[in-house]
């Protein structure tokens, strides 16, 4: 598996994606994808719609062109997001184990929404000695790696999908409705339903070919936003019970023993991160989720002119100026003092 040969950055924000038919996509990236075959796709752990979207619908424009892929992903599929055409071809890293599945003939890596191969969890695996002939990386996120022989990094663009839309374009394969849908998706997912600041004119010109070929905005929606459990909303509510404000500083948080009693799962928190900043004296949203004893995960959710990044980067994290996230160990209180001390509030 090689590494660091070269990064191609977007010439300017979304101006970049507008220009997409003179030289975006790489060449080399679509290239890479028409001459060779078996493709590995990976996407992060804890997979949200923007990962799992992407990666279904690049699968299947690759399928398309008669090239072999796998899905692959440390974690399952969430419940909510078991609608999106072809989720259920993902496999887990421990399915991939324990069933002897031989990915040998998938000798291309590709990464997409994470654009290093820790994000992933490949590597804590036993499949980290697999030995891969190229790598490519799709992201969007902000970050200081270098891995992968070829990588396509935009950070300011909306989502993952809005690349793979591209891609997908590029190669020249029809846009389907199962391809439409799972794009359609991760942008809904990674625009906040089109209401944060990354959605441009660019991602709704996207969303309406989108639509056009065959996306259902009204059942997506549904299917995202309005299908929770009752033990979800249960949690929700316990959740939003942990509520402090400071200074314009809302932060919320859950414990194991949360989950335990409304019978959810860490899957069932999505979202959650950003609800508080619907009040509009709130500029920060944090969300501490309990992993272990006096350690957390952390989800930093901002309004425009905010940058949470450089907090979650404190913590050995990163992501967006306005979405971020980071781990930490520390008891809870000690831990939320200092976010408050750190985000100003």
């Amino acid at each position: 598996m090689r590494s660091g040969k070269r990064d191609i950055p977007a010439k300017n924000s979304e101006v970049a994606l507008t220009d997409g038919k003179s030289g975006l996509p790489p060449q080399d990236l679509i290239d890479f994808f028409k001459n060779s075959d078996g493709f590995f796709i990976a996407i992060h752990l804890s997979p949200d719609g923007d990962a799992l979207g992407s990666a279904c619908a690049l699968g299947m424009a690759l399928e398309k062109m008669g090239k072999r892929t796998m899905l692959a992903c440390r974690d399952s599929v969430p419940q909510q997001y078991v609608f999106l055409p072809g989720s259920e071809r993902f496999l887990t890293f421990s399915d991939i184990i324990s069933r002897n599945v031989d990915i040998k003939s998938y000798k291309n890596l590709v990464l997409v929404d994470c654009n290093e191969i820790k994000r992933t969890g490949f590597e804590k695996t036993e499949l980290a000695s697999t030995k891969f002939a190229a790598s490519a990386v799709i992201d969007h996120h902000e970050s200081d790696s270098l891995f992968g022989d070829i990588r396509w990094v935009v950070p300011p663009v909306a989502a993952a999908g809005m690349l793979v839309y591209y891609i997908v374009d590029a190669l020249g394969v029809t846009m389907t409705e199962p391809i439409a849908s799972n794009l359609y998706t991760a942008l809904v997912v990674d625009t906040g339903n089109f209401r944060y600041p990354s959605t441009t004119s660019e991602v709704l010109r996207v969303a309406s070919v989108l639509a056009d070929a065959g996306a259902n905005p009204y059942n997506i929606n549904r299917a995202v936003n309005e299908s929770w459990s009752e033990g979800r909303f249960r949690l929700f509510v316990k959740v939003l019970g942990t509520l402090s404000i400071n200074d314009g500083v809302a932060i919320t948080h859950v414990t194991r023993k949360m989950f335990d009693e409304t019978g959810t799962s860490p899957d069932d928190t999505e979202n959650f991160a950003s609800f508080a900043l619907t009040m509009k004296e709130v500029k920060v949203a944090v969300f501490i989720r309990e992993v272990g004893d006096n350690h957390y995960k952390l989800s930093l959710r901002s309004v425009r002119e905010v940058n949470v990044e450089r907090v979650a980067a404190l913590y050995g994290g990163g992501g967006h100026k306005n979405a971020s996230g980071c781990v930490a160990q520390s008891d809870l209180a000690t831990l939320k003092a200092d976010l408050i001390k750190q985000l100003g509030g």
